[in-house]
């Protein structure tokens, strides 16, 4: 080969390389969300719109399972963004749930918070169902397998001691499935309102029900990563009182190869633009540096914990980078 030519195939080669580099710069981030009729759907749609509007970033959302498969593809770097309930990032990161299949989740780091996640079920008012012991011996959907309601409700059906059918998919046709009698219940975890619980509160008579005060004890010590939580009156117009029950605070999540100014920006674009979330889905309104004390089993990256800083929020120690 020729000096020339060789010199024509090196420049070739810095040209590829930089045009390549280029291209993965501009290119678009991609957010991990859930399935339709869940609370992440909605949210997500939003955080990406907000993103791309206000920091000029290329976000495109992309439905998953839930938060289980968001921890894996933002660990293994198949997706820049993902959405998680704090209760499945402490399973990822530990990698003592069955559906890490004993890997660690350790790439993982906290941006910022999200919405509390608070569980609850639903019935139609003709099957008579109005309390959790109801569900003995029925079929129950509990949305998609990977999800948060996926992979806590079978934990407490076992901690109950209730013996249920559990049914898996959409948590829309979830809500379809209960209208037609497929199961007996629909049980969820999501942002308040959760939109499919609100489209059979406006068509169905239905009941709204969590758990007794024993109960709620049972559950809290076979899963102590849970917090007390109340979903209030008139979230949903049949719901006419409050409703103890437990909840998961939701964050979101990036690889720790993620560039720190990136982080950085992401995280004080949506935390200083709520407001904008709030009128997407009023779940937004939780969306504040303030709840980045509600993460206290997951390491914040260093681009999220310099905006932190900066606004002199103060981080749980455990979650600080090593």
């Amino acid at each position: 080969m020729s000096a020339m030519l060789r010199r024509g195939v090196l420049a070739f080669g810095v040209l590829l390389a930089a045009a390549t580099t280029a291209s993965a710069q501009s290119g678009t981030l991609t957010l991990g969300t859930a399935s339709v009729g869940g609370t992440y759907f909605v949210y997500g749609e939003a955080v990406a719109r907000l993103l791309t509007d206000k920091a000029r970033l290329s976000v495109a959302t992309q439905q998953t399972q839930g938060p289980n498969q968001n921890m894996i593809l933002v660990d293994e770097q198949k997706m820049a963004l993902g959405m998680v309930t704090m209760g499945v990032a402490l399973q990822g990161f530990t990698g003592t749930a069955p559906w890490t299949k004993g890997r660690k989740l350790e790439n993982v780091r906290a941006l910022f918070p999200m919405y509390d996640t608070p569980l609850q079920c639903v019935a139609l008012k003709k099957s008579g169902i109005s309390g959790f012991r109801g569900l003995d011996g029925k079929t129950v959907g509990v949305g998609p397998k990977a999800g948060t309601p996926g992979t806590y409700f079978p934990m407490i059906f076992e901690a109950l001691g209730i013996k249920v059918s559990v049914r898996n998919g959409q948590n829309i046709d979830m809500g379809h499935q209960l209208q037609d009698g497929v199961v007996d219940a629909f049980c969820s975890a999501a942002g308040l309102p959760i939109p499919a619980f609100a489209d059979l509160d406006a068509a169905e008579p239905v009941s709204f029900f969590t758990w007794t005060d024993a109960e709620l004890a049972a559950i809290h010590k076979a899963m102590p990563e849970f917090t007390a939580t109340v979903i209030p009156k008139g979230i949903y117009k049949q719901q006419t009182a409050d409703q103890k029950t437990v909840g998961l605070f939701n964050f979101a999540i990036a690889n720790k190869e993620m560039p720190a100014d990136l982080a950085y920006t992401i995280t004080r674009t949506v935390l200083e633009n709520s407001a904008t979330l709030a009128r997407a889905h009023p779940a937004g309104k939780a969306t504040i540096a303030a709840n980045a004390s509600r993460n206290t089993v997951l390491p914040f990256h260093p681009g999220a914990v310099r905006y932190y800083k900066e606004k002199g929020i103060k981080l749980d120690p455990a979650t600080l980078p090593k």
